[in-house]
């Protein structure tokens, strides 16, 4: 999704979409964070630190010393040390935001799982790197082919073979205990690599496969969503939202992050209305029974008992009427607002118009206005014909009125006319002689 271009110049100035790797396609590392410190001048006997964050694929990242003092940039590659062997990432944060990067991980910087940067990644160093990651999908098949041959319970989404080609991690998801033992040796004859198999949630392995979701946009937990907070169903039952698990689930199968987003909102919103799920007023004309709620305009919807229209009534009006009726008194009659509840009635029964229009429908269009012309075209042919709506016979088609025929051509067919019996009141010869 991101461009290629996206990297860094020469002397750390950013190159390509000019946002140095974070760029408006949110195809870049989702991770990337942007040092705002670069550009400060730091005092002359002040020691830079010396920890720099790499990241790997996905979202994995972590932390290793420069203790050879290289000058690294932002997105430049670098060949890190591992438990077995070397690694390949790209650094994506370096200088005083790092000392923040490992206060919010609790990493320590002096632990044994801090290891060093080697060097600088060369051209043959990258080109190892992409032999690993062009065969990576070889391996993905065949590792599927023997787990299913198995007959485990669990799924393979992703791996990462490390740069070197030395060891392969393999991501996977299961409801149960999977036993390894078999499998680990399978892989190990096949790939002749060593063999680690991490197990990730199925928020996780959304965020590494990524995907489009219902709003249109790429999936928050492969773009920019870092850490996975928990959602709960309360969630949606306080925004008033329907309880249909096909649109509340996301691509992961788990209700959607971003049904955190606007609880906090909602729940302050929640603060001013009345506790219950059923709100009763007293008013002069009788009790008054709540049957909907509108958060965010802060609105409550009554209906009079034995009634059927829909009255609007502002939280505080219906704040002052609880207080009223739990001193004994009765609250004023809720105003009927007989059109502006009508018109909100047809907006809540009205059907969706983005549902009712067709993909289709200008396609459709096009065809009504093409016969509709066809048919124009039928008419005035046969209006031609007729010799009544065509000014020059000569352009007119079929066959020419009969004033433009010569007479006596042989071809013109004449009607016999009747005979006329013979009158016998003035014929002389009546009787026969």
């Amino acid at each position: 999704m991101g461009c290629s271009s996206c990297g860094t110049g020469g002397a750390g100035a950013p190159k390509g979409c000019k946002s140095n790797g974070t760029c408006g396609t949110t195809g870049c590392n989702k991770l990337n964070v942007y040092d705002w410190l670069c550009d400060m001048e730091l005092p002359k006997d002040y020691k830079p630190f010396n920890i720099v964050e790499v990241r790997f694929k996905g979202s994995r990242k972590e932390f290793y010393k420069n203790d050879q003092n290289l000058e690294l940039f932002t997105g430049d590659p670098v060949v890190v040390q591992r438990e077995m062997g070397n690694d390949l990432g790209f650094v994506s944060l370096k200088g005083e935001l790092v000392r923040l990067q490992l206060k919010k991980y609790n990493v320590d910087p002096e632990g044994d799982n801090v290891f060093a940067i080697l060097r600088k990644a060369g051209e043959r160093d990258m080109e190892r790197y992409q032999e690993m990651k062009d065969k990576e999908s070889q391996v993905l098949e065949r590792a599927r082919t023997i787990a299913m041959s198995l007959g485990l319970k669990m799924k393979l989404s992703d791996i990462e073979i490390q740069g070197d080609g030395k060891k392969v991690i393999f991501f996977y998801t299961a409801e149960e205990r999977v036993d390894f033992r078999e499998l680990i040796k399978a892989y190990a004859e096949e790939f002749r690599m060593r063999i680690e198999m991490k197990q990730i949630g199925y928020r996780q392995e959304a965020a590494r496969l990524g995907g489009i979701g219902s709003c249109g946009r790429e999936l928050c937990c492969s773009t920019w969503l870092t850490d996975f907070k928990v959602v709960n169903m309360s969630a949606a039952r306080y925004q008033n939202l329907s309880i249909n698990m096909l649109k509340l689930s996301g691509q992961c199968g788990r209700l959607k992050c971003c049904l955190n987003y606007e609880l906090d909102t909602y729940l302050d919103a929640l603060e001013e209305f009345p506790q219950g799920e059923r709100v009763k007023l007293e008013t002069q004309s009788g009790f008054a029974h709540s049957i909907k709620v509108d958060i965010l305009k802060r609105t409550m919807w009554f209906v009079y008992e034995g009634k059927n229209t829909w009255i609007p009534v502002h939280v505080d009006t219906v704040n002052e009427i609880i207080a009223l009726n739990k001193e004994g008194k009765k609250g004023d009659d809720l105003v009927d607002m007989t059109e502006s509840s009508r018109a909100m009635m047809k907006a809540l029964d009205a059907e969706d118009i983005i549902s009712d229009n067709s993909l289709t429908r200008m396609e459709d269009k096009d065809r009504r206005d093409k016969n509709r012309k066809k048919r124009k075209k039928k008419k005035a042919k046969g209006q031609g014909e007729n010799g009544t709506a065509s000014p020059n016979p000569v352009q007119a088609k079929g066959p020419a009125p009969e004033a433009a025929k010569p007479k006596g051509d042989g071809q013109q067919k004449r009607r016999p006319q009747k005979r006329r019996r013979p009158d016998n009141k003035n014929n002389p010869n009546k009787d026969g002689n």
